[in-house]
């Protein structure tokens, strides 16, 4: 199986989810913010790792909020 591609307006939409649900000084918020600027795959997977390791009510919650 592929690995899930990169996508930075994603990352974007995350890291102002998570500065509502969890504060903008919340590692996870932090580094989906600088994973959507930097758009370095580096980036990305540290911020994928940190989103996955949330509460599963706020990984929840933040991917609602994100639903279109």
């Amino acid at each position: 199986m592929a690995e899930p591609k990169f996508d930075a307006d994603a990352m974007g939409k995350l890291a102002n989810a998570l500065n509502f649900i969890c504060g903008p000084d919340h590692p996870t918020a932090v580094a989906l913010k600088a994973a959507a600027e930097s758009g370095t795959e580096q980036d990305a997977k540290k911020a994928r790792t940190l989103f996955l390791r949330l509460k599963p009510g706020d990984r929840k919650a933040a991917l609602t909020m994100i639903a279109d």
